[in-house]
């Protein structure tokens, strides 16, 4: 793993790249762990922990960079200091305004919690920016069948959005859907 809070501290741009963007505490360090099998992101109880740009490289079988997840700051937290979140502008916006290798963003919304203004603010802002983006809602074990149906309708209306992908890091529902959706954007050789 890597930290980076400024672009040039950012690795070398080589392989495809897979951002992760949500809320504080909507789970991606959980996902995360989920999609690579191991404990490879720390999860805390605390939001807002992440403060940098975590860059984690995937390798193939013959230990050669395949494919790099970058796990950004939460955003939306209260409790965040505004002059470390007042910082983040400086170096998540040029990531996700300049870095050629980023070929998709995950971005994770809490299935139990109604649609954020701040995660439609997000949306908005990698439309304008021309980025590839999936919305993804956490937490899906958490609810009832009817549950689920009735909140990702209330999501994908909510945010405005298309299609929401349910997933669960507990339970790994969800998990290889996003797998394959993160193959189809393209594995660099």
């Amino acid at each position: 793993m890597l930290s980076a809070m400024a672009a040039e501290q950012f690795p070398r741009a080589e392989v495809t790249e897979i951002a992760f963007l949500g809320r504080s505490n909507v789970g991606k360090s959980s996902l995360l762990n989920a999609l690579v099998g191991e404990k490879a992101a720390r999860v805390s109880q605390t939001p807002g922990r992440t403060r940098a740009i975590n860059f984690f490289s995937l390798q193939d079988e013959k230990q050669r960079p395949r494919l790099m997840f970058a796990d950004l700051p939460g955003y939306g937290y209260a409790k965040i200091s505004k002059s470390i979140s007042a910082e983040w502008p400086k170096f998540i916006e040029p990531y996700l305004e300049q870095r050629d290798t980023l070929e998709l963003c995950i971005c994770l919304v809490d299935s139990n919690i109604e649609p954020q203004p701040s995660d439609a603010q997000l949306f908005e802002w990698l439309r304008a920016a021309g980025r590839k983006f999936v919305v993804v809602a956490t937490k899906v074990d958490r609810l009832s069948g009817n549950e689920r149906t009735r909140n990702l309708a209330a999501l994908k209306k909510g945010l405005e959005v298309e299609q929401i992908l349910a997933l669960s890091a507990k339970t790994g529902y969800g998990v290889r859907e996003l797998w394959g959706l993160i193959e189809e954007a393209g594995i660099r050789d």
